[in-house]
């Protein structure tokens, strides 16, 4: 049975309803603000279904190895990847920072081929130019003259699927040192949870608007839409894509993981009113038929 496909393409429809959610919230509190509160509240819901199925609230038997590689994977790809992909939401929405989003499967086979000495065929070269290809098709100023797509936001992108991309490769790593750890999903989520908020936590001490993240605990369309990235994202999705990457082979896991840009298309235009373009479905298109050429 394909348990870890389906499951992974579960985890691109939980991501792309996480996408929507974080880019509701995160242009009303702030991109800082939004992973501080989703860091802090998924730690909380993480340690009492640990506690729950364990009998801990914190990860049993786990080796040093294996934290210092789950935590690495946590700063890569929560303080940096996350924060990243926030900030992109803000700037050009879900559906297109999601586009990018279709990077981190290059990320992930390039990382794989330098830190695990995973192959890198020509085949997977050309998924990742025909990858680059459709994004460029979307992205590319005069694919919508009425939209001019600013540059920090594409930098964010990127930045946000090079930290997808390389942090499940290192929590790959950090997994295989502990196969009989109890719920090793939620248990290393929970490490990554745990790097992620102390890196999120001295950014905000430093430069945090406290002023901004009060007035968003107090408005409940804030809040409703925090707790849905909160539940969707960290907890659930998170912990769903590391159980199938474990359940089949990584390539074949991020590729189907990576149709969330296509799935987020009709949703984003029914709630906010985002008009589709022929270019961006097909640019969409060819960017995850590229993800999946690289693992074919």
């Amino acid at each position: 049975m394909f348990y870890g496909e389906i499951l992974s393409i579960i985890v691109a429809i939980i991501w792309t309803a996480t996408a929507l959610c974080a880019e509701i919230a995160s242009k009303r509190i702030g991109s800082l603000q939004m992973n501080v509160l989703r860091m802090a509240a998924s730690l909380v819901i993480i340690a009492l279904v640990l506690w729950a199925f364990t009998g801990s609230p914190f990860p049993l038997n786990m080796k040093a190895e294996a934290l210092v590689w789950l935590l690495c994977s946590g700063f890569v790809g929560y303080v940096f990847g996350d924060w990243c992909l926030f900030s992109s939401y803000i700037i050009m929405g879900s559906r297109l920072g999601q586009l990018f989003m279709t990077l981190a499967p290059l990320f992930s086979a390039l990382s794989a081929w330098i830190i695990l000495g995973e192959t890198l065929t020509f085949q997977a070269i050309v998924g990742i130019m025909i990858t680059i290809s459709g994004i460029a098709m979307v992205v590319h100023k005069k694919s919508d003259p009425e939209r001019t797509i600013p540059l920090r936001g594409i930098f964010y992108g990127i930045g946000a699927g090079m930290g997808q991309g390389i942090g499940i490769v290192l929590s790959k790593v950090g997994m295989s040192m502990c196969p009989d750890t109890p719920m090793l999903p939620m248990s290393a989520t929970m490490v990554r949870a745990i790097s992620g908020l102390i890196g999120f936590g001295l950014v905000y001490y430093i430069k945090g608007d406290k002023a901004r993240m009060r007035q968003g605990l107090h408005d409940r369309k804030t809040m409703a839409a925090a707790t849905g990235t909160i539940l969707l994202g960290p907890v659930i999705g998170v912990s769903l894509s590391l159980l199938a990457v474990q359940m089949t082979p990584a390539g074949i896991a991020s590729t189907l993981m990576a149709l969330t840009p296509v799935f987020i298309l009709w949703p984003s235009q029914w709630l906010f009113g985002q008009r589709i373009t022929l270019r961006e479905v097909l640019g969409s298109t060819i960017a995850v038929a590229g993800v999946a050429l690289f693992f074919v």
